[in-house]
């Protein structure tokens, strides 16, 4: 233990688990958490496009714990953010304080937001016309390992979709409620637990010759209540016939080269409730699916709840940079020249697909940005494909408004978070 004085010469105590210990303060620690920021975004920006590379994880003793693939709207938020900092980084070298490039910050992300709801389009679709949303989730799915099915996975991601949706209030509902139940007594056939059954109802439902399914999943449990209609009871003697559900058929399927066994349970009360099977030749296979899988639906879900669009491949960003620096000139303040470090970070996102698919950066970024403000057409992006155009509505390259809208308030409430720290404690080297 020793004694020490601050800066204002208050005395203060320094016990032994605190000397190991190092601390930063005011920018340093500002610059240092840039830099981790930074460090990431600087890992995943080749992961941003239809040409993105894969990431994979290798723990210290060479071992390969997991293959990360990260979806577009995820990278992007990181390429954003790490662009962010790394403009925010030139301007506390140049003395402007945090707090007003965080302010500059907020101001130029309401403008860009704001600026994408004038270049959005009306995506028209419907139950007899699906086509679009395919369409729509055929771009999500083309930076994905599994591109090569994106047709087919895009097809199985929008069916389930409509199935789930009410079109006329514009809602899906991806979540699980509860519910449950069955026995004999009440005109049960079939006992689903989560659990084991004790003795006492082994033998019960031995002499009742009532076939039962143990060890069933908190999360399957809750699905085969939703679809079947049922309640989910606590214990036997809650049994109603209210509470049981209701299914036509209910039979055990063995499936691939080891031969696991799965319940199916078909033909259920609500025919809201939707499963989709996914196979692979390996676990990464099926596990890389059934993310690609995810991102999709979410995609179609979003086009349901607010069916309006803004063209991707960059477009959408060059664009939205374009507005914000012209806007810029109508804030005298210092924030001034955060809302201009905002409008170059914004190019990040085209920059990083230029380069992920091989193309001249500053060449291509400069003819598509000039093209943009001679043409007033937001639509110019990136030919990620190659396609001969980089107009992205020809390429039907495009994306949910809402998506890319959070994208830029995502990417800028992180950086202003970080921007706020000011003291950083942590465990010395050893």
């Amino acid at each position: 233990m020793a004694l020490a004085f601050d800066e204002f010469g208050r005395p203060f105590i320094i016990i032994k688990e605190q000397e190991q210990k190092t601390r930063l303060r005011g920018v340093d620690a500002q610059k240092s958490n840039i830099s981790t920021g930074k460090a990431v975004a600087r890992i995943l920006c080749t992961s941003l496009g239809p040409k993105g590379m894969d990431k994979m994880l290798q723990s210290p003793d060479g071992d390969v714990t997991s293959r990360l693939r990260i979806g577009d709207g995820t990278t992007g938020v990181v390429v954003m953010a790490g662009a962010l900092l790394e403009q925010a980084e030139k301007l506390l070298e140049r003395g402007i304080h945090p707090i007003r490039i965080a302010e500059g910050y907020e101001m130029a992300s309401r403008i860009a937001v704001d600026h994408l709801e004038c270049i959005v389009q009306k995506f028209e679709f419907g139950v007899t016309n699906i086509e679009p949303l395919i369409q729509m989730c055929m771009t999500t799915l083309s930076s994905k390992i599994v591109n090569r099915c994106k047709r087919s996975l895009a097809e199985i991601a929008v069916k389930p979709v409509l199935a789930v949706a009410d079109l006329e209030r514009k809602d899906v509902n991806l979540d699980l409620f509860k519910a449950e139940g069955k026995l004999e007594d009440v005109g049960a056939s079939l006992v689903i637990c989560q659990w084991g059954f004790y003795d006492e109802a082994n033998h019960l439902l031995m002499h009742r010759n009532l076939p039962a399914v143990r060890w069933v999943g908190g999360v399957e449990l809750e699905l085969i209540a939703i679809a079947t209609g049922g309640r989910i009871v606590p214990r036997f003697q809650e049994l109603t016939p209210e509470k049981l559900g209701k299914a036509g058929l209910v039979r055990e399927k063995s499936f691939g080269t080891t031969k696991d066994r799965m319940i199916y349970i078909e033909h259920c009360a609500n025919s809201r409730a939707v499963t989709i099977f996914i196979h692979g030749g390996n676990k990464m296979m099926v596990e890389e699916t059934k993310r690609s899988i995810h991102d999709a639906l979410c995609v179609a879900r979003n086009l349901i709840r607010n069916n309006y669009i803004v063209y991707d491949g960059g477009s959408a960003e060059i664009s939205c940079s374009i507005a914000v620096e012209a806007a810029a000139d109508k804030f005298p303040g210092v924030e001034q020249y955060a809302i201009r470090a905002f409008a170059d970070a914004l190019d990040a996102i085209p920059m990083a697909l230029v380069e992920n698919s091989g193309l001249q950066p500053i060449e291509t970024l400069s003819a598509v940005k000039s093209h943009q403000i001679k043409e007033n057409n937001p639509c110019r992006g990136i030919d990620c494909n190659n396609t001969g155009t980089n107009d992205t509505h020809e390429q039907n390259v495009f994306e949910a408004l809402i998506g890319k809208q959070q994208q830029v308030l995502l990417a800028t409430q992180v950086v202003k978070m970080i921007l706020k720290i000011d003291d950083v404690i942590s465990p010395s080297e050893y």
